[in-house]
């Protein structure tokens, strides 16, 4: 039996190095909608400004593909196989270990369009990876890549919750997948364990209250009522995915470019702590780190230092 155009998507979509590829119709998501609405009501974006623009353009695909027919969602594993060697160190987020993944995802998702042209029929769409309105988690949920967990981020039953998503809008019809059931149950390890009690509610995560957020997004100084909550957390953090049973699956990824500068995981609590410039540049010249640059990181580092 002839493979349909999903399937011989999918299959391409593996032999690109994806970890899982599901589909979903191009529509306006409902159920995201007053969700969203409640989450910037609250304020709970912070200074993350740029959460409240586009709202309609968040919620309906066609606003930014004319013509949107399908969604097609990819996940990209970026667990690594070894960590930070000095547990007193600064730590870095894993997704940040590597090199940046925009750059990576976008690459093998222009390959997937190509790939589509040439042997299924000439499609007009748009690349996506966490630089443009589009709701990432919403959409992979709906193609039955996984379920929202109470930490908000997206659990694939078998992968767990480290990686990457990345989206294909197109204007192609596609057999749509269906989304799985929540398998978080009573479960409340990210809860409990989230240093700054960001997730306020299940599902529900104040992003004004995270560690990402006060390391990453914040540009002004970090207030001091934050002391000694950060669990040593310089770039990012990761402690609602560490505790979370389904990342036990996590294996480590297969992607040369996200493999750690081999310096950074032999530094100790001192090197981050005397960090150059130039050290800086030569280790993150290629990572997400670099967004909050040489004075950023230093500020994290000193306040982690107190």
């Amino acid at each position: 039996m002839k493979p349909s155009n999903a399937q011989l998507i999918k299959q391409e979509a593996q032999r690109l190095g994806f970890l899982q590829c599901g589909i979903s119709k191009a529509g306006f998501l409902e159920e995201e909608a007053p969700r969203l609405e409640r989450w910037l009501n609250a304020n709970m974006h912070g200074e993350m400004g740029y959460m409240a623009h586009h709202f309609d353009m968040r919620l309906n695909p066609t606003k930014l593909v004319d013509g949107a027919k399908s969604v097609i969602t990819v996940l990209l594993n970026y667990f690594p196989e070894e960590t930070q060697k000095d547990p007193t160190a600064p730590k870095i987020s894993k997704y940040a270990y590597g090199n940046d993944y925009h750059h990576i995802i976008k690459g093998k998702l222009r390959e997937l369009v190509e790939f589509i042209n040439e042997e299924i029929g000439e499609v007009g769409g748009r690349a996506f990876t966490d630089s443009a309105p589009v709701l990432d988690k919403a959409w992979a949920a709906k193609s039955g890549l996984g379920w929202r967990g109470k930490n908000a981020n997206l659990i694939h039953p078998k992968n767990g919750s480290f990686f990457f998503i990345g989206e294909l809008i197109l204007d192609m019809e596609l057999e749509a997948d269906q989304p799985i059931r929540d398998h978080c149950g009573t479960c409340t390890a990210c809860i409990d364990a989230c240093p700054t009690e960001a997730i306020v509610a299940p599902y529900v995560v104040d992003g004004s209250k995270c560690i990402s957020y006060f390391t990453i997004e914040l540009k002004d100084a970090i207030p001091t009522s934050m002391k000694g909550q950060f669990d040593d957390w310089a770039f990012g953090c990761d402690v609602c995915q560490d505790v979370c049973p389904w990342n036990r699956f996590s294996k480590p990824h297969s992607e040369p470019q996200f493999n750690p500068h081999p310096e950074m995981l032999d530094m100790t609590k001192r090197d981050w702590e005397e960090l150059t410039e130039d050290v800086f540049k030569k280790i993150f010249q290629k990572s997400a780190v670099k967004r909050t640059k040489y004075e950023g990181l230093k500020r994290n580092i000193g306040f982690l230092k107190g």
